[in-house]
């Protein structure tokens, strides 16, 4: 579990950054990060913030009997990652609904330049795990989220959020 202190770091930070190295695994035929991978990429990223926030996925469900799950994703492939890259997934939150929440996220190779190469929203939903129906945030959640999101409405323009 993240320290207070540094969970507390991360909540007044509009935007998280999660390292992720490109491995043959991730590559298509072509050598380059097969497209879909970086849905995984973003969703790793996404996971790890909320761990951060004190959100762990299997410990919330069991706290609560819920679960976000993605109910809609698009992404918009820029420039192509190679095999060993070193990239950085950013993540802000873009909305925050009493159901749900989107996310913007971006993949950016940081060697020798920063470089944008993917970005996408991905909005999750909350819902009651045993009968996969939809539900409202509980109160702990938007508790943890409220400061990320209030940090996230003062940064930068959607566009360069993460530049």
């Amino acid at each position: 579990m993240t320290p207070p202190a540094a969970a507390e770091a991360m909540d007044a930070t509009p935007v998280h950054a999660w390292p992720i190295r490109v491995y043959w695994e991730d590559t298509d035929a072509g050598g380059i990060v097969y497209y879909a991978n970086y849905l995984k990429f973003f969703e790793r990223a996404r996971t790890e913030w909320l761990r951060g926030l004190g959100l762990g996925q299997q410990a919330l469900r069991e706290r609560t009997g819920g679960m976000f799950v993605v109910s809609a994703a698009e992404a918009r492939y820029l420039r192509p990652a190679r095999l060993d890259d070193r990239l950085e997934i950013r993540t802000r939150i873009r909305e925050l609904g009493r159901a749900s929440l989107t996310l913007q996220q971006q993949a950016w190779r940081t060697d020798p330049a920063p470089t944008l190469l993917c970005e996408g929203t991905v909005r999750i939903g909350w819902v009651e795990a045993e009968a996969m129906r939809p539900g409202r945030l509980p109160a702990e959640v938007t508790a943890a989220l409220a400061p990320a999101w209030a940090s996230s409405r003062q940064a930068a323009s959607d566009k360069d959020f993460c530049a």
